[in-house]
């Protein structure tokens, strides 16, 4: 009786170490994430979409480089010089996507020049699907064409939006791009846009992903992308994290009380840091908040744990 309960002992706890095991296992793999050696701490840096949408142009961008350098931002760690939808032309004979030769009369390639002259990076926007959200050419069918046009380009992150993408696959589209990145051998960060966390997969195949829809500058819009943001913690950690969009600081929607919560929430979330204000005309309080080196100490922390909601009375949370 003895052996035979020793040995239903021994058999438990030998269960209890393989599902230790594989649960450990399991979690490692969840939490390894996109290896691409990029994005160790959340990404900082401007897109033109929020302020701009459309009205976007070779010279905005310059002028938006030089403002980052002259204002401390980039100083303060903001590095990209992201160009959102809009800058398209047309595909050529051999399927190789242009940029509108009016708005980008010098190029991608010369705007990505002057932007690393100012030690800062290029980023670019495109969409999985067959047309972008505002119906340029998207990339679907042209991905490795449109990631070695990019790499060629001297393109250094990329944001790739859900647009147009009628029967399909979300996790097959994005990984598919993320191996058109690879492919290039040049380092590109990899944002993937598609308005909702995606699934634990995309910890290893995006760099960043964002958790909500678009946000608004206002209060009610900032909170709530908190509240969905908030549970996803678990996902985020060094080359990989949650983006609850990018920031609406100094656009006007808001105080600037409102503002430095917003930012600082931000911040809290490990969130990347994406400005998305007119940089070439910022009030000193907007320019205090998006380069407040204490809160941004938190949001770069290389540890990269996001924090976590730890108590919840409806309106009054910790």
């Amino acid at each position: 009786m003895r052996f035979s309960l020793a040995t239903n002992k021994f058999r438990r706890n030998v269960i209890r170490v393989f599902l230790l095991v594989l649960l450990l296992s399991y979690y490692a793999r969840r939490c390894e994430g996109l290896e691409n050696g990029l994005a160790r701490t959340p990404p900082m840096g401007w897109n033109s979409w929020n302020r701009f949408r459309c009205n976007i142009s070779e010279r905005l961008i310059m002028e938006t480089a030089d403002a980052m350098v002259a204002s401390g931002m980039k100083d303060a760690g903001y590095v990209y010089v992201n160009i959102d939808d809009c800058w398209h032309g047309e595909r050529d004979g051999d399927g190789y996507i242009h940029a509108d030769p009016v708005r980008f009369p010098s190029g991608i390639a010369a705007l990505a020049d002057y932007v690393h002259s100012k030690g800062l990076k290029l980023g670019i926007y495109s969409d999985a699907g067959t047309l972008t959200c505002e119906r340029w050419p998207g990339s679907r069918g042209y991905e490795q064409k449109d990631a070695d046009q990019y790499a060629a380009w001297g393109v250094d992150y990329l944001k790739y939006d859900w647009c147009y993408t009628s029967g399909q696959n979300v996790r097959d589209s994005y990984t598919l791009m993320r191996n058109c990145l690879l492919n290039t051998g040049r380092p590109i960060v990899f944002s993937i846009c598609s308005w909702s966390f995606p699934g634990s997969w995309v910890v290893d195949v995006g760099n960043l992903w964002r958790t909500t829809g678009d946000i608004s500058d206002n209060w009610y819009s900032m909170v709530s992308i908190i509240d969905i943001n908030a549970g996803l913690y678990m996902y985020a950690g060094p080359g990989h994290w949650n983006d609850p969009d990018m920031l609406e600081v100094g656009n006007g929607g808001m105080t600037d009380t409102e503002y430095r919560a917003h930012f600082s929430m931000w911040c809290i979330m490990a969130a990347p840091l994406i400005a998305g204000n007119d940089l070439r005309n910022m009030s000193a309080s907007t320019l205090e908040i998006l380069t407040a080196p204490e809160v941004i100490a938190v949001d770069q922390d290389p540890l990269g744990k996001q924090g976590r909601r730890v108590r919840d009375h409806g309106d009054r949370e910790v």
